[in-house]
């Protein structure tokens, strides 16, 4: 069977597993999906690689000592030893093996999770050795991440923003329509899902007031987004065009690029943003290979001006993804949904993301995160009950000046300590749907600059 046989095979509809719970319609983790991340659990405190169906996690560390899953390569340690890429910490040493270990492993499983393979359906014990269930397992960030990118790359959340701040008759900045922007990040304080994030200190100016002051943040915001690891890298001095760039693309992830706006209004010019982004970005545990979500590309909006030569030719570089933000004060019951809207409006794809990034000759390792910057989609695709499409608050509030209504009498114009911020994201298929969980955060307060100082 050639490699999109391969893929075909494990995405199909009419899939089923004998895990009871991944052939219901509401998981995000059906046998179409088999997402891989990084977990530990009360039984063994060892981080261990593992893929999700149903409400399980399939230990592959345990998979491979049975001898049910085989790599197809020898791997050593530094001293020449055999090891197993699956009993470590993150994913990288298994990510480097390349995509045809990737397919063989997500085949294989695919086929010993299926209904019909009683290998490990009809053999009891064998399952208690490599089955989890999720809620005892504690997730892990899924990659040890060399570098972290953020790009700029929702038309709609652009112009949002130029009309807010600048021109609206001149929204977009005359280079954004030719190329991807994007900023590098900070690699160091990305985390995982479950994180708490604890509100910036920083530079802030009024604009009546002559010099800046140093403080908590006070828009305090969230950023909707995906992002993606790079799961072949490239070597110094070798760009990589955009026809070429899914060869390099390991798999997705959500992405909460928390903002501190009004640090961000005092430092990001002339040179961009900095601590008023640095301070956290928060990604869901689980990594959606980009074999999962092939049933769910789509051609990517219509450009124009024509891209350059080197950002063509990518096909179905879009995906149709459907995206949600949901936020639940300290004192509230029940999480509001806050926003709705879709990956597949993104005018600038992850492989044009890709190519520009290493058109100039910079290399990429695996690991490599790039953040799709934020996803609004446009006004017209509101729903019956009025949930915005906008991914931020900066839009979602107009910068403040009409709070959202969450109810019991709460409103919000930024966060507020205590506030929990949930992205969620799947894409929906015939009967099933690939998703990613959950990515969450709840915002802890800033830290007490006036005691510090004097302790």
């Amino acid at each position: 069977m050639d490699n999109a046989g391969a893929v075909a095979e494990t995405t199909r509809a009419d899939l089923r597993s004998w895990v009871e719970s991944a052939n219901t319609e509401d998981t995000d983790f059906p046998i179409q999906n088999l997402p891989f991340g990084v977990f530990t659990n009360a039984q063994s405190n060892v981080p261990r690689v593992g893929v999700a169906i149903g409400d399980w996690i399939v230990d592959l560390a345990a998979l491979e000592s049975a001898r049910l899953l085989v790599v197809p390569y020898t791997v050593v340690d530094d001293e020449g030893n055999p090891k197993s890429v699956f009993r470590q910490k993150r994913l990288n040493d298994f990510v480097e093996l390349g995509k045809p270990v990737w397919r063989s492993v997500r085949s294989q499983l695919s086929a010993l999770l299926s209904a019909s393979n009683a290998i490990l359906r009809d053999d009891r014990d064998m399952r208690e050795r490599v089955l989890v269930r999720q809620s005892d397992a504690d997730m892990l960030l899924p990659f040890e991440i060399p570098g972290y990118t953020d790009f700029y790359s929702s038309r709609e959340h652009a112009t949002n923003v130029g009309c807010m701040f600048r021109d609206p008759e001149n929204a977009l900045m005359p280079n954004w329509l030719e190329i991807p922007i994007g900023y590098n990040g900070r690699a160091s304080s990305v985390v995982v899902s479950g994180t708490p994030v604890r509100r910036p200190n920083g530079q802030r100016k009024d604009p009546s007031s002559a010099r800046p002051i140093y403080g908590p943040c006070r828009k305090l915001d969230i950023e909707l987004e995906t992002g993606f690891f790079v799961g072949v890298g490239s070597t110094l001095g070798s760009p990589i065009p955009a026809k070429n760039a899914d060869d390099h693309l390991f798999g997705m992830v959500l992405l909460n690029d928390w903002s501190a706006r009004d640090i961000q209004q005092w430092e990001y010019q002339p040179l961009g943003p900095f601590n008023s982004k640095g301070f956290a970005t928060t990604i869901s545990p689980w990594v959606v290979t980009m074999d999962a979500l092939s049933p769910f590309r789509v051609e990517q909006p219509e450009q124009e001006p024509k891209p350059l030569e080197y950002l063509r030719g990518a096909a179905n570089a879009g995906v149709n993804m459907n995206l949600e933000v949901q936020l639940k004060p300290e004192s509230a019951t029940q999480l509001t949904t806050i926003a709705r809207t879709n990956f597949k409006h993104m005018y600038w794809s992850m492989a044009q993301q890709l190519a520009h990034h290493t058109s100039s000759g910079c290399n990429t390792r695996v690991g490599d995160l790039m953040g799709s910057g934020t996803i609004s989609g446009p006004k017209s695709d509101s729903s019956d009950d009025n949930v915005g499409t906008f991914g931020s608050l900066l839009e979602l509030t107009w910068n403040g000046k009409t709070p959202l209504k969450l109810g019991a009498g709460e409103e919000r114009a930024f966060l507020e300590d205590g506030d929990e911020l949930t992205l969620r994201g799947w894409c929906q298929g015939n009967g099933y749907r690939v998703g990613f969980g959950s990515c969450v955060g709840t915002i802890l307060p800033a830290h007490d600059v006036a005691a510090e100082n004097n302790g």
